[in-house]
């Protein structure tokens, strides 16, 4: 049993803060917009300076894997974070809004 809440991406609330944990050019070419981009491996050195511990973060990446692992780790460093069970497919397939940085068509790869 998990330590943490998980959700479908359809259920995350449009106000939620939402940490894309996504490599650059996975989060290049589609994310939610005002999605807090950190890739994976760049957690245990960023997250003191860009998350706030009284904040509820929301964890996405394509499909899961990485996602549950970041979750898992910050609820372990006291942090509030939820775990977005379906991912960047399951946010897409919901419909829910996404941009790109590259000038093209959001999509997830």
């Amino acid at each position: 049993m998990s330590d943490f809440e998980t959700v479908r991406a359809a259920e995350v609330p449009q106000d939620a803060k939402l940490l894309d944990v996504r490599e650059d050019y996975e989060y290049t070419e589609g994310h939610a917009p005002g999605a807090l981009h950190i890739p994976v491996e760049e957690i245990p050195t960023r997250f003191e300076d860009e998350l706030d511990p009284d904040e509820d973060y929301y964890v996405i990446c394509r499909t899961g894997g990485r996602a549950v692992q970041i979750t898992q780790w910050l609820t372990g460093q006291g942090y509030s974070a939820v775990f977005v069970g379906d991912g960047m497919d399951g946010w897409l397939e919901a419909g829910r809004p996404m941009e790109s940085s590259s000038g093209q068509e959001p999509t997830v790869i």
